[in-house]
This record gives structure tokens, sequence and C-alpha cells, in this order.
């Protein structure tokens, strides 16, 4: 199972930025698709955004179209999220995952996961 560890998380103003990043401890992070998902207070985890191998290709729920960028770094072994103009719905724990390829990221099939990153949106 690789491992990953988010950071970058934290209190924000709603209209704001923030960039969430996740490394990965395995030389085969770039054989590895990356997602981003999130949970809410009471409600079910939520895909975010994924990303391919290679970074080429990235999918997004329609939510956070246009706000949200997710990017992919193989010689650092990092994956990033970029937050702009958040507001109070994007209030929850973001993960980063590791999966076969961004079809099984979307349907939330991941082979290791973080433990998370809280980010909080004030009004």
């Amino acid at each position: 199972q690789v491992q990953l560890v988010e950071s970058g998380g934290g209190l924000v103003q709603a209209g704001g930025s923030l960039r969430l990043s996740c490394a990965a401890s395995e030389r085969t992070f770039s054989t590895y698709a990356m997602g981003w998902f999130r949970q809410a207070p009471g409600k079910e985890r939520e895909f975010v955004a994924a990303i391919s191998r290679r970074g080429d290709i990235t999918q997004y729920t329609d939510s956070v179209k246009g706000r949200f960028t997710i990017s992919k770094d193989n010689a650092k072994n990092t994956v990033y999220l970029q937050m702009n103009s958040v507001g109070p719905e994007d209030t929850a724990v973001y993960y980063c995952g590791a999966g076969a390829d961004t079809f099984r990221i979307q349907r939330g099939v991941y082979v290791g996961w973080g433990q998370g990153t809280q980010v909080t949106v004030s009004s």
C-alpha cells in the first residue's frame, strides 16, 4: 500500500485560496494516477479531482470546476490541489489517494490514501 501524507490545510476566508500537497514515499509514484476526495461532517465521502499517471488528463467534480486545479510532479513524488475562490461548502477533511487510473479514482477505488488535512472556510 502506497504511503501518502497530506499537508497545507487550514483556515481560510471565503473567496480565498489554499494549496494542498500530498507527498508519497514510493519511488513508483509515477505509475499511479492520483486523486483528491473530501468528507464533510455528516456527509459521505466525495470525489473532488483526479489526475492521470503522467499528469496529462485531469477530471473534476462539477462543483469545483474552474476553481480547483490538480497537478502532479513525478520528480517530487507529490500531487497538489490548488483551491481558489473557496466557499463554506468546501469545508471538509481532504484526502489524497493513489489508484490505477482516473476511472477507478473517480469511483473511489484506491490502493492507498493519506490521513487527511482539514480545510475550513469561514464566511
